[in-house]
C-alpha cells in the first residue's frame, strides 16, 4: 500500500476486520463530481465539467464494482466521451499494473506502470491502497472519484446532453426503491461474497455464507414472480450492480470464496436473467472470463500456488439459451 505516497510494501487483498473478523473496506479517498455545468456534486469541489476527452478511467476487468462502471459507459455511448485503460489481471506485489497481456493496455495517459502512481501523483501524501475504478482528469490531473457507485451516478446522468442511449439508470420514481435494495444487495451478496473469502474465523464466514444464499434464494424467487429486471421492464443501476456480481459467481465466488452450497447455474431464474443482461448491446463487452478467473486466482492469500482453473465457462454463453433470451422466450 502507498504510505505517504511512497510504495511501503506487498499489496494485500482488504484485511482490516471488524469485532466479529469480517472485512472492513477502505473508505473511498476522491469524491468529487462531474456535472453538466461544473457546480459541485453531493460530495467534494466544484469546477469538473462534463466535456468530451476530458475524463478517463482506470478500470480492471477482475472487479466488478470497475466493470460496472464499464457497463454503464457502455449503455450511455460514452465511450468516445470517456476514455479508458484496463490493467492487467494478475495482481502483483505492487498491486495493479499496465501491460500487454490480452485485453489490457498501457497508461496513455500519465504513462504509469502501476496504478499506485496514480493515485500518489493526484495527492502526494495519499496512504491507502490503490483501488479501480479510479475517474480521472486529464485537465486538473487529479483523481476525480474513486467510488465506483458514484461513478455509475455520474456517468448515468453527469454528463448531459453528451451521453446517449434510451437507458436512465438511476430514474426519480424508482429512486426510494433503488437505493434499499442497493443497501441489501450490497451487504448480503456484493460485499457478502467477499466477506465469506476473506473472513478470519469460521463465525465471520458463516454469517456471509448465509447472507449470499439468502439473497440468491430471495432474487431467485423475485425473478419467477416478476421481471424480466429488477424493477419491471426498464434495467436500472441496481441491475447492474447484481449483474457484475452474478456473472462471476461460478467462476469464482463459488469455489475460491468458500460460497459452494449452490451453484448460479443451480439457479434458473437468475440463470435466466443473467442470460438477458448478457443480451443487451455492450455489456458482454465488459466481460472478460480469462481476466476474472486469473485474477482472483491470483490472490496469494487465498491460493498460493497461483493454479488458475480450466473451468467454468462464463454462464449464459450457451448460443441457444442467449438466442431464447433475447427473442423473449426464456422468462
Amino acid at each position: 500500500m502507498l504510505v505517504e505516497g511512497k510504495w511501503m510494501t506487498n499489496w494485500r487483498p482488504p484485511v482490516l476486520t471488524d469485532a466479529k473478523g469480517g472485512i472492513v473496506r477502505q473508505t473511498s479517498g476522491f469524491r468529487h463530481w462531474i456535472t453538466p455545468d461544473g457546480v459541485a456534486g453531493p460530495t467534494g469541489e466544484d469546477g469538473f465539467n462534463a466535456e468530451t476527452g476530458r475524463y478517463h478511467l482506470y478500470v480492471a476487468l477482475t472487479c466488478p464494482w470497475a466493470s460496472r462502471t464499464l457497463v454503464v459507459r457502455k449503455l450511455k455511448q460514452l465511450e468516445a466521451v470517456i476514455s479508458a485503460s484496463v490493467v492487467e489481471p494478475t495482481l502483483t506485489d505492487e498491486g495493479w499494473r499496465f501491460g500487454d497481456y490480452p485485453g489490457s493496455n498501457r497508461d496513455a495517459v500519465n504513462g504509469a506502470t502501476y496504478l499506485h502512481e496514480i493515485y500518489a501523483r493526484a495527492d502526494p501524501h495519499f496512504t491507502g491502497r490503490a483501488t479501480v475504478p479510479v475517474l480521472w482528469d486529464k485537465q486538473r490531473k487529479t483523481i476525480v472519484n474513486n467510488e465506483s457507485a458514484d461513478i455509475l451516478r455520474m456517468i448515468n446522468s453527469g454528463f448531459g446532453a453528451l451521453a446517449g442511449g434510451a437507458f436512465d439508470l438511476y430514474p426519480k420514481e424508482l429512486r426510494t426503491g433503488i437505493d434499499a435494495l442497493n443497501d441489501r444487495l450490497y451487504r448480503r451478496l456484493n460485499n457478502g461474497v467477499y466477506r465469506a473469502g476473506f473472513a478470519s474465523n469460521q463465525v465471520a464466514y458463516e454469517e456471509a455464507f448465509a447472507d449470499v444464499f439468502i439473497m440468491l434464494d430471495e432474487l431467485e424467487e423475485r425473478f419467477d414472480r416478476c421481471g424480466p429486471f429488477l424493477f419491471g421492464d426498464g434495467l436500472t443501476e441496481t441491475d447492474v450492480r447484481l449483474f457484475v456480481t452474478l456473472v462471476r459467481f461460478d467462476a469464482a465466488y463459488h469455489s475460491l470464496f468458500k460460497c459452494n452450497l449452490r451453484r448460479l447455474t443451480d439457479y434458473p431464474a437468475l440463470s435466466a436473467y443473467l442470460a438477458r443482461i448478457l443480451t443487451i448491446p455492450g455489456v458482454r463487452d465488459s466481460v472478460n472470463i480469462d481476466h476474472i478467473k486469473r485474477g482472483y486466482y491470483s490472490i496469494k492469500a487465498l491460493n498460493p500456488t497461483g493454479i488458475v482453473p480450466v473451468g467454468p465457462d462464463l454462464p449464459g454463453l450457451d448460443p441457444v439459451v442467449l438466442l431464447m433470451a433475447k427473442t423473449g422466450h426464456l422468462s
